[in-house]
């Protein structure tokens, strides 16, 4: 593959580009060949969490399930963080249980995101998409053994040139998510910022992918 996409919420099906497609239990589409499954923490709901719970677990258990997510904590919504906690972790133990890795949401919550890692003694990659922050908790999330997935905050903030080009070539990804620019823009940006050549850059993503989701990427 010549692109690979970690996070997006819109499946293409281009040759040359893997895309992991982000789902949901309440609108899961059977079409998508891969793709990752959780309850995002804006989607917490008592009334639907077994049944949820219930679901992605059927789902893990298929290869076309690569990982769980995306899910996690965002302290700049309405529901309790105590709520978002139990999801979170419940989802977690999934992962576990499963082997599988977890693309995380994390919004002004990355202190209580790595305390949830250790206090559970967390083994499965972890990755933290859409990354936008400092190199201050960007090295803090790398310490503790994250990974850190960059996409369109690294297109439209210039600032986090200088983390992005901190980030061990090991321990990055790229994604859209919603962005509308394809993935071959930031693939683009990223490789200036690395200064090299692209096809380098997609050996190490690629690399990368390979070693957290244990060569499942399929052709």
């Amino acid at each position: 593959m010549n692109y690979i996409n970690l996070h997006t919420h819109k499946f293409s099906n281009r040759k040359g580009f893997f895309e992991l497609v982000n789902q949901y239990p309440i609108d899961f589409d059977v079409e998508i060949p891969f793709y990752s499954i959780g309850i995002h923490p804006w989607h917490c709901d008592c009334a639907r969490l077994a049944q949820d719970l219930i679901f992605i677990e059927s789902k893990l258990k298929l290869n076309s399930c690569l990982a769980i997510g995306e899910c996690g904590l965002d302290k700049r919504i309405d529901h309790p963080l105590s709520l978002q906690l139990e999801v979170f972790e419940k989802q977690l133990a999934l992962a576990e249980l499963h082997k599988k890795p977890v693309i995380i949401h994390c919004v002004a919550a990355f202190q209580e995101l790595i305390e949830v890692k250790n206090r559970l003694h967390i083994t499965v990659p972890l990755i933290v998409h859409g990354f936008s922050k400092n190199e201050q908790i960007a090295n803090q999330l790398l310490a503790n053994g994250f990974y850190i997935s960059f996409g369109k905050y690294l297109l439209k903030d210039p600032q986090l040139e200088m983390v992005f080009k901190t980030i061990p070539n090991d321990q990055f990804f790229l994604e859209t998510d919603t962005l509308e620019e394809g993935i071959e823009s930031v693939y683009q940006l990223a490789a200036k910022y690395k200064n090299i050549e692209l096809s380098q850059l997609q050996v190490l993503v690629e690399n990368n992918f390979n070693k957290v989701f244990n060569n499942k990427k399929t052709e």
